[in-house]
């Protein structure tokens, strides 16, 4: 016979067994109730990786690697002519702009590889945007220097440059953007003009 004093302290600990041992029936119950839907659940597509605009790029730009990242997409969701990993983009301009996280495809730049070996691409702005939009892609010009002063005549700056890309204007600024393609020589001397003097361009049959 168990003594008064040990029964109730005995029929505590039994009781709280009890409801810990339903507690844990509880958690394994759900447990199984969870794994089991997981092992009913399909697997995940495999992804491709395919490359993507790490940020909003804007036309007539060459992307660099800061402006690309890798994302994995469903084969289903690939675009035609998606560009993977590892593809050179070094000669590649854009057609157009491209927003952050768009997969990026062949379509998507002028073709074929738009930069002439030994050049580079120069975005170039010109003041009166009625002259660009005179202009094609693949149009030649002759780029001169012109200052507001009668003194100086304009000076050629270079001759028979391609045009590679004609940048739509993001806001209603003065001017519009032409890319060119030319040499690195070139490229620095229209800088150095742009920074005093006024870029002017004259349409020209010559490519030689």
């Amino acid at each position: 016979m168990i003594p008064s004093l040990l029964r109730d302290p005995l029929r505590d600990l039994i009781r709280a067994a009890r409801w810990h041992r339903r507690l844990l029936a509880g958690i394994a119950a759900a447990a199984a109730v969870y794994f089991g839907l997981l092992s009913l659940s399909p697997a995940p597509p495999p992804t491709i990786p395919v490359l993507a605009a790490a940020r909003d790029l804007a036309g007539g730009v060459v992307p660099t690697g800061g402006d690309l990242r890798t994302v994995g997409l469903p084969s289903a969701a690939v675009p035609a002519g998606a560009l993977r990993p590892g593809a050179d983009l070094s000669r590649r301009v854009l057609s157009g702009p491209v927003r952050a996280g768009e997969p990026l495809t062949d379509a998507r730049f002028l073709g074929p590889p738009a930069i002439p070996p030994s050049s580079v691409a120069y975005p170039l702005r010109v003041d009166d945007a009625d002259i660009s939009a005179l202009l094609r892609v693949g149009d030649h010009l002759n780029l001169y220097a012109a200052t507001s002063t009668t003194r100086d005549t304009a000076g050629l700056l270079a001759r028979a440059v391609p045009v590679i890309a004609l940048p739509v204007p993001r806001s209603a600024g003065t001017g519009a953007l032409v890319v060119v393609a030319t040499t690195s020589e070139v490229a620095t001397k229209l800088a150095q003009a742009s920074a005093n003097s006024r870029i002017t361009v004259a349409l020209t049959p010559d490519t030689s």
